[in-house]
């Protein structure tokens, strides 16, 4: 009797690493619809609520992060590896796993150390142009590595052998389009007639200074009938945004919460509405005239594959400052504008959106300027990477008892 495919995903801390896991595992499923599969994060991050929401269990272990900041603690990482990686390979025996992926981040990092203890093939995916601490170590425990960008090789261990698949993305984006999409996601956002639509984006947690330029240019647009804002805000930073934008005479204060999936009302008036978390990205990005965001491997791919203009705020305090690295994909290509974070003001938005939503065409040759590259089937390219690593033999008895 066949045995099902077992696979167990290192993702966690942030969005940009959680989806594209859970887009793997996506893909999986449509390879092998018997596939168990499974997650290990640690109990800090968004992998808690975003993995068992998808309908994936979700291993935690004991890990920090790869954060030069912690002082004195970081003297620590190398017991914390070690202990994590332990149990990280209890992990995989209770799973039988056949196979590890690394999505980047440090909650994936004891996975992959999970496996080489175990003796299990693995492979990481890198997101970023620039990679981050937790994949320049993993890269050094494993002989399979992809990336999203070539950039990245450079910068990793064994980097010529590097396989680019691009960011895997949900399949709803990688196959979505936007304009027979439009009129649905307007109706959806409860759009005015006519209204060009400016998408803020400041990730899976939201971003405190688009959120406030956001709000500055509501207070600053609000007699107009010609544009809207929609204002993704983060959960913890709803409340206030929307008082701000209700005293700015820019919105309106709603009751419960705006889950669209729900059809429950958000917060919205002549300029601007307000939303902790967007649950379909498809119908926002449909929407969207134009988005200011931050620059996460995971937004670059899926604007490239929309072909959504974009504003790109790169976070200043990426490590690397890797979400520069990022926006450049874009920006040399004339898909996007990059603003540094410091610059990201009311004022200078007003400046550089007005003309550019009084000009179709302009934003039409933005949408498609980008490189969609693999993107689109990034998720299916990894996923049949892993099948194929499940077929070779593993260099451990351990899990066959």
């Amino acid at each position: 009797m066949r045995t099902p495919l077992s696979v167990v995903i290192g993702a966690g801390g942030t969005g940009g690493h959680i989806y594209p896991g859970l887009a793997l595992a996506e893909a999986l499923r449509r390879a092998e619809p018997d596939a168990v599969i499974s997650f290990i994060g640690t109990e800090r991050g968004l992998e808690t609520t975003l993995i068992p929401a998808a309908g994936y269990r979700l291993h935690t272990v004991d890990m920090i992060p790869f954060d030069p900041a912690l002082g004195a603690k970081r003297f620590l990482l190398p017991a914390a590896l070690l202990r994590s990686g332990a149990q990280a390979r209890s992990v995989l025996r209770r799973q039988q796993a056949q196979v590890v992926v690394g999505m980047g981040g440090y909650p994936s990092a004891p996975a992959i150390v999970g496996a080489k203890m175990a003796g299990l093939p693995s492979v990481i995916h890198e997101s970023n142009a620039v990679p981050g601490r937790a994949n320049q170590f993993a890269a050094r425990l494993t002989e399979h590595l992809t990336v999203a960008f070539d950039g990245s090789r450079a910068h990793l261990s064994g980097g010529e052998r590097a396989l680019t698949v691009g960011m895997p993305i949900a399949a709803s984006l990688a196959a979505l389009d936007r304009p027979a999409l439009r009129a649905e996601a307007r109706r959806a956002f409860g759009i005015p007639e006519g209204a060009r639509v400016v998408l803020f984006n400041g990730g899976s947690l939201g971003a405190a200074r688009l959120t406030a330029a956001a709000v500055g240019l509501a207070a600053r647009w609000k007699g107009r009938g010609d544009v809207h804002l929609l204002i993704k805000t983060g959960p913890a930073a709803l409340a206030e945004t929307r008082r701000k934008l209700a005293e700015a005479g820019a919105g309106a204060v709603a009751q419960g919460e705006s889950r669209l999936d729900e059809q429950v009302d958000v917060a919205s008036g002549p300029v601007a509405q307000a939303v902790p978390y967007l649950d379909r990205m498809d119908l926002a990005y449909a929407v969207a005239d134009l988005v200011v965001c931050r620059a996460g491997s995971a937004t670059i791919a899926e604007l490239a594959t929309t072909g959504v203009p974009a504003v790109l705020v790169p976070y200043p305090h990426a490590p690397g400052d890797h979400q520069t690295h990022n926006a450049r994909v874009l920006s040399e290509a004339g898909a996007a504008h990059l603003v540094p974070d410091a610059e990201t003001t009311a004022d200078r938005l007003a400046e550089l959106i007005d003309p550019l939503l009084a000009d179709p065409a302009r934003l039409a040759v933005m949408g498609r300027a980008a490189d969609p590259g693999n993107h689109a089937r990034a998720a299916d390219l990894l996923a049949e990477t892993v099948i194929r690593l499940a077929g070779q033999p593993t260099t451990t008895r351990e899990f066959t008892s």
